[in-house]
């Protein structure tokens, strides 16, 4: 979390750590999902596990650690497999880390009309004001919602966007993973 400024919120810092620890992997990445566990409960009930993070020294009582799941299966669509998460109670949010190409809202009226999927995959993937973008969005039970967004040509931790409805979208698939 060397980045991460102290003032912020738990969730925030847990999601600008997410994007932090991605962004370290390179671009290109699949869909990464994480969950995201109280520090403290985790300290006091898996003292272990606690260790094997390196959290067993620190001294912050209120914090979200974030664990990697495994990877995501290849070749189902996001939403669809978001459907099929349950979360145990253990898990008081949980995060996304995904890269997308995006178009500018300048770009909306250009969009041809009635193309497939893969069609208009394909075309946004052509235009020339495309930008690839990692969005990493994360979610709490009680609905608390944060996502960082980083574009590919300003790769630098200095120029992360946050804010909680940036990916409204996938914050309410997120959600729903937590849903009786």
């Amino acid at each position: 979390m060397s980045n991460t400024p102290m003032a912020a919120s738990p969730l925030t810092r847990a999601v600008l750590e997410i994007d932090e620890y991605v962004s370290g992997l390179g671009w290109d990445q699949p869909a990464r999902l994480f969950a995201l566990v109280d520090t403290a409960r985790l300290r006091n009930q898996e003292p272990s596990l606690a260790a094997q993070l390196g959290l067993d020294g620190e001294s912050e009582t209120a914090g979200l650690t974030p664990i990697e799941q495994d990877e995501l299966p290849s070749g189902k669509p996001l939403d669809d497999f978001l459907g099929t998460i349950a979360w145990p109670d253990a898990v008081v949010g949980c995060a996304l880390s995904v890269e997308r190409l995006m178009l500018p809202p300048s770009a909306e009226a250009q969009v041809p009309q009635n193309l497939s999927d893969a069609k208009l995959a394909k075309w946004v993937a052509e235009h020339p004001e495309r930008q690839e973008v990692r969005m990493t969005v994360a979610v709490l039970r009680d609905g608390t919602r944060e996502s960082a967004l980083r574009l590919r040509e300003k790769d630098s931790p200095t120029e992360v966007l946050t804010g909680p409805e940036l990916v409204p979208g996938l914050a309410d698939a997120l959600a729903a993973t937590f849903a009786d």
